[in-house]
């Protein structure tokens, strides 16, 4: 199986486009959640119709999605930005603002490439570093406009005391450089309860959204954290609390009706946690649900020393919260596209005429089958394609394989001594 390179690309050779007309794109024979197969006219960003297969004229460029399953794109909630992809860096991690760009570059696009076309990075602020991480992720954010929505977390590390003072001055510094959310991690302040109050105050100050780490394992400290942060607006959102799911039933129960009543969405992190949470685990997705909690899902670390495998894919992380959380498959992807869009204030899609075009296509027929095989893919930001991914899997001649679906034959000779190749499957 081979896939092509994270950057941008024109669509795969069975979605062959003309580009008469940029600001118009006609997605053909498309298959939706419901059975439907349709044509999806998109025009400046949003989608102009939706028709059955064949009924829609390409007044521009034109996709073929034969074979694909059309779904509102996903989202990325909780990734963090200045340490991704630096698991393999010889040597202490470096955080020059040239390297940690080019680092938030590469694993925005990766993201994007996945199928998250708004995503959240969290980075930290304050400590021997300062604001250079946060102004790189910011470099890299202008650098990706127009490919992908991408808003930077601030996340500083003590706000409460004399060594807090620094960390709250830099904070405000932070969010008038252009972050536009305050995040942090209060377990690891000597005043957590301080800590919650010094980030409200600062988010309401500013107008802008609230989202904290937290393991959730303490109650009591959950119950002051959703005491503090009921009614505030644009919204707070804790996660991984992983620590929910170690507490006896009936008080994780108590727990999460206060976050519900509070309004507190939970990210939750499926594929494993990051370095600001030290114990690992998932929440209980199923119990946070039954309470009203609105529950989604991001990614965490991203190949860094929190977790060197890390794949920051949001359908890897839909699957988990299937195969392991016991969700239906449409509610576990709606963890990572409708649920994670609201927690991060983005617009609501839906393939329906008039919604914003942010769309993945994967091949496949159902949502069950996408969650356990998603490798081709095809992501649609603002109405334009600007990613994909192409995989194929090759069998040599068998018996077992000779009933496989035909869709492609090898068109260069084998190499000597190779065995015969045999059926190919787009995958």
């Amino acid at each position: 199986m081979s896939a092509d390179s994270k950057q941008p690309t024109p669509p795969p050779e069975d979605g062959a486009a003309t580009t008469a007309d940029s600001t118009s794109l006609l997605l053909s024979h498309a298959r939706l959640t419901d059975g439907r197969t349709v044509d999806v006219r998109l025009v400046g960003g949003r989608i102009e119709a939706v028709g059955t297969a064949g009924s829609l004229a390409a007044v521009g460029a034109r996709v073929d999605l034969t074979g694909y399953l059309l779904l509102p794109a996903a989202a990325e909630p909780h990734a963090h930005a200045d340490t991704a992809l630096s698991a393999d860096s010889p040597g202490p991690v470096s955080y020059a603002p040239e390297e940690v760009q080019r680092r938030a570059t590469e694993a925005a696009l990766l993201q994007l490439g996945h199928g998250a076309t708004g995503q959240r990075a969290h980075v930290r602020t304050g400590d021997v570093h300062g604001l250079g991480p946060l102004e790189a992720v910011l470099q890299a954010r202008r650098s990706l406009r127009g490919l992908v929505d991408l808003t930077a977390v601030a996340v500083p590390r003590l706000l409460t005391g004399v060594a807090g003072a620094d960390g709250l001055a830099m904070l405000r510094d932070a969010l008038k450089m252009g972050a536009g959310v305050v995040g942090g991690c209060p377990d690891l302040d000597p005043d957590p309860s301080g800590y919650v109050e010094a980030v409200l105050e600062v988010a309401a100050e500013h107008g802008v959204p609230v989202d904290l780490h937290t393991d959730g394992g303490d109650p009591a400290r959950l119950a002051r954290l959703a005491a503090m942060a009921g009614g505030l607006r644009p919204g707070v959102s804790i996660g991984p609390c992983a620590g929910l799911g170690r507490l006896p039933a009936e008080v994780a129960r108590r727990a999460a009706d206060g976050l519900a009543a509070a309004g507190v969405t939970v990210v939750c992190l499926p594929q494993g946690g990051c370095g600001s949470t030290e114990r690992r685990g998932s929440a209980p997705v199923r119990l946070l649900r039954a309470a009203g909690v609105r529950v989604a899902a991001g990614s965490g670390a991203l190949r860094d020393v929190a977790n060197p495998v890390g794949r920051g894919d949001p359908l890897e992380a839909a699957y988990l919260l299937a195969s392991l959380g016991g969700l239906p498959p449409e509610e576990a992807y709606a963890a990572v596209s409708a649920e994670a869009r609201a927690v991060m204030g983005l617009p609501e899609v839906r393939v329906e005429a008039g919604f914003p075009a942010e769309l993945l296509a994967v091949r496949g027929e159902r949502l069950s089958g996408v969650l356990s095989l998603a490798y081709s893919r095809l992501v649609v930001h603002r109405g334009r394609v600007v990613a994909r991914t192409s995989a194929v899997r090759e069998y040599c001649d068998s018996a077992a394989a000779l009933d496989l679906p035909r869709q492609a034959r090898p068109e260069r000779p084998p190499e000597p001594g190779s065995p015969p190749a045999g059926p190919v499957v787009r995958s």
